[in-house]
């Protein structure tokens, strides 16, 4: 009898090798090799017979009109914002995030307001007993909640009891990494182990008609643990992320077949479970002093969302040795380019000062405009002088100094209105454009077309006049 061969599998893109190596030579990562066994019995290649039995497949044009897919809301809004209006029949969504930053809560809320709303909920975990679920629940307030609650990991008994709940809206597998099949010799969490489960759980998935959410390690780095195929098997790859140190929450939708891909939910963790946060920049802004040198505003945009936070700058003499720069919350590359702005566009003397950058609240900004935000922070801190506590700034920098425009300006000024801001800066509109600028009455808008226009506003404390559109 032949022994079962042995191969070698990328957990970050899914590349097979006949022996392990340090690095994979498909994507460049190292140590994420995992030993996998192959099955004993291999499928032969296609005979001509084969093919010949195969049924002829049925071509459409392009045109025609397809009605958009039913929604079925889980009556939490911010959830719903982050899957595009709610959960899709036939539909897959991976939950990822770090140990205990409440994954499981946020998905035995949804499963308890979707029951509560007269849908059938199948609920499975790997990972606790019912006794540890009943507890969270009764914490949670959510012990009366109509749900159908199992605690198993092994597949092959998963697929042959969800039949049984033909009338079932949504299941939850907790987690993934769990579950294992019996014809597999594998441990669970292997990288053969995980998409043989996810195969056959998503086959039902489309097979029955119920939404599957299933819940994902991650790494150290914070990637999806397993095969990176598994995010190109499912509908939705959700990213549940924060401090621990923090009480906010970020849901992030990294990949969505039915909606946006960059919406986000916010979240609070409180006693009672995760509470939605309606009006996050007012949660961001609640601790900050506007007479800190170091601080800025930032009107910023997730998704379709806007959200202000603050940028806090500190910068320490460091006449010796290599300056560190330290970010939380941002992209270090982008805080580099911009002291080098600074620094050659606009004569500030950075090198030699360890520089601190954090955005309150635990959010990660990715979006360019956050540039001008960062700027003024630098400039304060440099100059030792506060920012305009009633002012906001957004805009991307580009090498040369000069401000470019960014997207949906008019939905960050009404942001910065609603909140009480009496001023914005951001960049100069192009001349000759044909779109006018709808400004809140309540603020003014100052356009600055290069970094040195921000430099005098901040270092000499000015408040420039207000540059308000006609024909408002």
């Amino acid at each position: 009898m032949a022994k079962p061969v042995k191969t070698y599998a990328c957990t970050a893109c899914g590349a097979v090798f006949p022996k392990w190596a340090g690095r994979c030579e498909a994507c460049g990562e190292w140590n994420t090799l995992e030993e996998q066994t192959a099955p004993k019995t291999l499928p032969g290649g296609l005979k001509d017979n084969a093919r010949r039995t195969g049924s002829k497949l049925e071509f459409v044009g392009l045109a025609g009109i397809t009605p958009p897919p039913p929604r079925v809301p889980t009556t939490i809004t911010e959830f719903d914002r982050v899957l595009g209006g709610g959960l899709v029949p036939a539909s897959v969504v991976l939950v990822g995030g770090d140990p205990g930053i409440g994954k499981s809560t946020l998905l035995l809320q949804a499963s308890a307001a979707l029951g509560r709303a007269g849908q059938e909920v199948v609920y499975i975990s790997g990972e606790e007993s019912i006794d540890q679920i009943r507890m969270r629940a009764l914490r949670l307030g959510l012990a009366n909640a109509p749900l159908h609650l199992a605690a198993a990991t092994q597949l092959g008994d998963i697929l042959t009891s969800l039949p049984h709940f033909p009338k079932v809206a949504l299941v939850v597998i907790d987690s993934i990494q769990t579950m294992w099949a019996e014809g597999i010799d594998s441990a669970p969490g292997s990288v053969t182990q995980v998409r043989a489960a996810a195969f056959e759980l998503i086959r039902a998935a489309k097979t029955q008609g119920f939404a599957l959410l299933l819940v994902g390690h991650v790494t150290k780095e914070g990637a999806l643990a397993g095969p990176r195929v598994l995010e190109h098997m499912v509908d939705v790859v959700l990213h549940f992320e924060g401090d621990r140190g923090h009480q906010f929450r970020i849901l992030r939708g990294m990949k969505n077949r039915f909606g946006a891909t960059d919406e986000i939910g916010v979240f609070e963790m409180t006693s009672q479970g995760l509470s939605q946060v309606a009006n996050p920049s007012a949660l961001f802004l609640a601790e900050r002093r506007g007479n800190v040198a170091g601080s800025a505003v930032l009107a910023g945009l997730e998704g379709s969302r806007p959200v202000l936070v603050e940028i806090q700058c500190l910068l320490a003499s460091n006449p010796g040795g290599s300056p560190r720069r330290s970010v939380i919350g941002w992209d270090s590359g982008r805080l580099s380019m911009l002291l080098a702005v600074l620094e050659t566009r606009c004569g500030l003397k950075l090198a030699m000062n360890d520089v601190y950058l954090n955005v309150a609240g635990g959010l990660r900004v990715n979006e360019p405009a956050a540039d001008l935000a960062v700027a003024a922070a630098l400039i304060s801190a440099a100059s030792d002088v506060p920012t305009d506590p009633e002012m906001v700034f957004f805009g991307e920098i580009g090498l040369s100094g000069e401000l470019r425009q960014v997207a949906q300006t008019e939905l960050r000024l009404k942001e910065a209105a609603k909140l009480g801001f009496a001023r914005a800066a951001g960049p100069k509109r192009v001349a000759g454009g044909t779109n006018k600028l709808s400004v809140p009455k309540t603020l003014s808008m100052i356009e600055i077309g290069h970094l040195t226009d921000l430099v005098s506003i901040i270092a000499t404390g000015q408040k420039p006049g207000a540059k308000r559109e006609e024909g408002e």
